[in-house]
């Protein structure tokens, strides 16, 4: 496991900006918003602390996924790996800046629901370049149906 994962909860600032590599590879932008709360005991309210903004990109798959799936506001959690980059200006001073490659991503369900629907894709776990055939998993049921009443 790398040394240097990390996990932050937060809130979008802005749409998940889609763009493609000139190899044709989806990648998403993101800026996400995590501020602290603390509770004052003299007052007794919890009050907001600092915002702290981190910039984290999305690859493949998962880049179009997010695109897909979440919007600014949405409260997030995150999973990934720090990564400085550096560059030039054009006038020749350095820059760098550190962001989060995602390796997971998901919608806070603490104060909201989500519906998840799963993807079809070739390849991947289930060996030989085929998909997986994999069963639909048992519906639970709270009362049975008429014709499977218990005698």
């Amino acid at each position: 496991m790398p040394d240097n994962t990390v996990t932050i909860v937060g809130n979008l600032t802005q749409d998940p900006e889609m763009r493609f590599t000139p190899n044709g590879v989806a990648m998403v932008s993101l800026s996400i918003a995590v501020n602290r709360r603390r509770f004052t005991r003299d007052t007794t309210t919890w009050e907001d602390g600092e915002a702290s903004f981190f910039n984290a990109t999305c690859w493949r798959d998962l880049a179009e996924n997010v695109s897909e799936s979440l919007r600014k506001g949405t409260r997030v959690l995150i999973t990934g790996r720090l990564q400085q980059r550096r560059w030039e200006t054009q006038e020749g001073d350095p820059r760098s800046v550190v962001e989060i490659q995602v390796d997971e991503i998901g919608p806070s369900l603490k104060w909201a629901t989500a519906s998840v629907t799963r993807i079809p894709r070739g390849g991947g776990w289930s060996g030989g370049g085929q998909q997986a055939n994999v069963p639909p998993a048992p519906v639970a049921r709270n009362n049975p149906p008429p014709d499977e009443a218990p005698f």
